[in-house]
């Protein structure tokens, strides 16, 4: 029979489920860029402080470096949708203090708008010529291979 190991720690860090990386790929997918300044094309990086009680809920968050205010508004939403997996503790409740850099990018035009990219229809025209050999050729001469032309026109 196996005995069960014990941890090394003394109390059990909280963990995202999947890792860090499905924890970048979870802040990434539901990160808005705030539309009330997106002309003025600020880009950077907003550093959120955050605590998560025993049972792996973030319970408050502050920001440590702004971008402004919008950001830091939008950075404290996503960052208070997570949810962690917490150890048992030997009963004590703890809350754990954690930091987050969540990174902000101006998004493309056409994702600003909210629209697909316009499809462009192509109109595809082809025009091909034959030439036959002349029939008036002698018997003695290779009659010449017959030659193509082709016209393609794209566009409306």
């Amino acid at each position: 029979m196996e005995k069960s190991k014990k941890s090394k720690d003394f109390l059990q860090q909280p963990q995202y489920p999947g890792g860090d990386k499905a924890l970048t790929e979870f802040i990434y997918q539901n990160l808005r860029y705030p539309k009330s300044v997106i002309d003025s094309g600020v880009e950077g990086i907003v550093l959120v402080e955050y605590d998560i009680d025993f049972k792996g809920r973030v319970i408050d968050t502050r920001v440590i470096h702004s971008l402004g205010q919008e950001f830091d508004e939008e950075a404290c939403r996503v960052v208070r949708m997570l949810k962690f997996e917490v150890g048992k503790n030997r009963g004590v409740r703890v809350v754990f203090h954690k930091k987050a850099r969540i990174q902000f990018k101006k998004p493309a035009a056409i994702e600003i708008q909210g629209q697909n990219p316009p499809q462009e229809q192509a109109a595809v025209q082809y025009h091909y010529v034959v030439v036959a050999p002349a029939a008036e050729q002698t018997q003695a001469a290779q009659p010449a291979a017959p030659t193509y032309s082709y016209t393609i026109t794209l566009g409306s």
